[in-house]
């Protein structure tokens, strides 16, 4: 049995784990920022790092208790080194060098995003992989073929706003409070999903790319009024909250799914799996779900505890990289931007 000790601390999460041979999760500690944050609206990236700094001893030592298991009985430290709030990485990447080296244990990075595309293969017995891979995010909407857990490349990207971040702006619009995602989905479950034809941007016929910032636009408009950011929230009903939440979820998820397939369809793999904040969305879990199952594919989306931010997936993941050699030094840095990945061009793979 190999033990992996993960910490997390890419943005608002502070978090430790301990996961056994890539799946096995022996404990998942969060802290959560809500309450820090709420009254700004939004993550401020100084309060981030400061909490993580008060949280993350106590927090690593909960997991490793949760866990029953000593640093001693440890294989290696897994840490989010990229992407995320640089300030709040460092936290993380601080700590866990510094474990490394009191511990005399090895060193792992591990990519945030490519965590989030692992996590639906935690708990399984049957590896899920090769799979397309949809991560939804508030900072990331993407596409990966993933081929196994080391061997991800990037079929699609958003080009502006993503998934997470329109639904945090739409709450904004709405007045719904913060995060926007779980209030956005709250409130579409007494609309009407086809009351107001919102636009599906799917750019080009044949593109894996995203695009959320028209939506939101869209959304803005019809709240306020052609070029008008303000006047109309007041004139709105419970029930017109309601419809426009569930119209813009409605539109947002359509692209979703469609693009999905697109790239089950270009890769030619059998399986698609879902992970990311977003990935909480039971409206999206639910209609991805269907669509794979009339395809006659293979689905699987992370479960609830590896959807938002977590040091699980960290773990899990790292696992892999630790048992394949790939490991970390003391001089390991973190970073804000992912990792880059290989983009699979339409001259390798059958066009739509």
């Amino acid at each position: 049995m190999t033990r992996i000790l993960g910490i997390e601390t890419s943005c608002d999460e502070t978090a430790a784990a301990v996961v056994a041979d890539g799946i096995d999760d022996r404990s998942n500690v969060i802290a959560s920022q809500f309450d820090l944050h709420a009254k700004y609206g939004g993550v401020v990236p100084e309060i981030a790092a400061r909490a993580h700094i008060e949280r993350l001893d106590s927090i690593i030592e909960e997991a490793l208790a949760a866990a029953k298991c000593s640093p001693a009985e440890l294989d290696a430290i897994a840490v989010t080194n990229r992407p995320g709030l640089v300030g709040a990485l460092l936290i993380g990447v601080t700590a866990a060098k510094t474990l490394s080296w009191a511990w005399g244990k090895p060193l792992v990075a591990v990519d945030h995003i490519r965590a989030h595309a692992y996590s639906p293969a935690i708990g399984l017995a049957t590896v899920p992989w090769p799979a397309v891979a949809l991560v939804v995010s508030g900072g990331h909407t993407s596409l990966y073929f993933v081929r196994d857990p080391l061997t991800i490349e990037l079929l699609g990207a958003t080009t502006d706003d993503a998934a997470g971040e329109a639904f945090d702006k739409v709450a904004s619009i709405l007045g719904l409070g913060f995060p926007g995602g779980p209030a956005v989905e709250k409130t579409a479950r007494t609309g009407n999903p086809t009351s107001i034809d919102f636009p599906r941007t799917m750019l080009a016929h044949d593109s894996l790319d995203f695009s959320f910032s028209g939506i939101k636009t869209a959304v803005l408009y019809h709240v306020h009024g052609p070029g008008r950011t303000t006047g109309g929230l007041e004139r709105l009903s419970p029930q017109n909250l309601a419809d426009i939440a569930a119209g813009f979820q409605a539109a947002v998820i359509e692209v979703l799914v469609r693009k999905t397939l697109l790239a089950v369809k270009r890769t030619g793999v059998r399986t698609a799996v879902l992970g990311g904040g977003v990935a909480a969305n039971r409206t999206l879990r639910e209609a991805l779900s269907t669509a794979c199952l009339q395809k006659q594919l293979s689905f699987h989306a992370a479960p609830m505890a590896y959807c938002t931010d977590n040091a699980a997936m960290i773990a899990a993941l790292g696992y892999h990289h630790f048992v394949h050699g790939d490991l970390a030094g003391l001089d390991l840095d973190a970073h804000c931007v992912p990792e880059r990945a290989s983009a699979i061009s339409n001259q390798t793979l059958p066009s739509a």
